[in-house]
Order: structure tokens, then sequence, then C-alpha cells
């Protein structure tokens, strides 16, 4: 038996044949199925509801997009889409891609992003952790409602779990928030949110 490698696809050809497809992102060069269910996707709308219904409050020139795309300057064969992403209005002109379609490749236009975690847990508690403290993304949550994250992510017993994690100085610190427990962010710091919300 012989082992064939999977294809590996550049940034360029993944937005030309998945850019508008929701379910796929690429890390280096690798195609990842996001696997969302019918539950990850109402609970990203509902995070997604509830931040725009802040920023609207708060008058901020602030938008979510429906579709986004991230290509990290460091990593060419990349593209991750995030659930959720707050971007700023002001910024987007300094954005390349932006007037042709929906990419981002700086950090300066992101305010915050939200990671809704699915079977492929590592990607959000791992590589987009890092990828997105090298982009300079202030804030970054990632919503475990299913609590599927590895212990040493999410603790023991396993539940479900919101880790808002902040960048200080170049790393994230991260806090952790469970059902019933009212979670504090830098971005929105009147918001009231509970992961039983988004439940």
């Amino acid at each position: 038996m012989t082992y064939t490698p999977a294809k590996t696809l550049s940034f360029e050809e993944f937005v030309a044949q998945y850019g508008d497809n929701p379910c796929y992102e690429l890390i280096d060069g690798e195609l990842r199925n996001l696997e969302p269910t019918g539950p990850h996707e109402q609970v990203a709308g509902k995070l997604a509801g509830y931040l725009f219904a802040e920023i609207l409050r708060l008058n901020r020139g602030w938008t979510i997009p429906k579709t986004c795309l991230i290509k990290p300057p460091a990593a060419t064969a990349t593209a991750l889409r995030p659930d959720v992403i707050v971007l700023d209005e002001a910024a987007l002109v300094i954005e390349p891609l932006w007037q042709k379609e929906p990419v981002i490749t700086s950090g300066q236009a992101i305010a915050m992003v939200v990671e809704v975690v699915s079977t492929n847990w590592q990607d959000d508690y791992a590589r987009k952790v890092e990828e997105y403290a090298l982009l300079g993304i202030e804030e970054y949550w990632i919503v475990d409602f299913r609590g599927l994250g590895g212990i040493e992510f999410i603790g023991k017993p396993k539940q479900p779990t919101i880790t808002v994690c902040r960048l200080i100085e170049e790393s994230y610190h991260k806090q952790q928030y469970r059902l019933g427990q009212p979670l504090a962010s830098a971005i929105f710091p009147n918001l009231t949110l509970r992961l039983d919300d988004v439940m």
C-alpha cells in the first residue's frame, strides 16, 4: 500500500474554490471542514446578535460581516474563517482585498474574534490562539458550549465554557466562564452576557 498525501491548496486556490463556502477554512495548505451543525450556527448567531446590539447601543463604527476570511500575514497558505468577527469600519480602508472580497490581511481592522468550538477544537484552542495574538487582536472568545475541548484547556470535569482571551503585550491572558457566570469583556465593558444566554 502506498500513501498519497492530500493535495495542498494555496490561499488563492482556496478563495477561488471555497471562498464562498462557510464550511471550510485553510490551515497551512490543508482544507479543514468546520463541520457546522445547527446548534453551532445557533450559538454563533445569538453571539453576533448580542454583540451587534451592543455596537448599536454604543454607536461604534464597527460591523459584523456575514462572512469574512482572515489571511494571516506570516502564513502563506492559511485562510481562517471566524464564526463571529467584529471589524472597525474606519480601518477597512487600509485592507487591500476588502473592496473586492471579504478578506482581512492585518489585525488593525479587527476589534475582536469569536470561535464557537466544533469537533476540530484543537484549532480553536491552539493554532488560532497563536495566529490571533500575532495579528494583535485585542480580544478572542472561545465558546465551547458543548464542553468538547481538552481537559488542559477547559478543566475536569469537562463542561460548557467560554474562554475570554485578552491580549496583554504579545500573548493572551485567559479567563474562563461557566454556566451562570457573567463574562467580562474589555471590548464591551458594559455587556451583560452569560453562556446560558446563547445556548
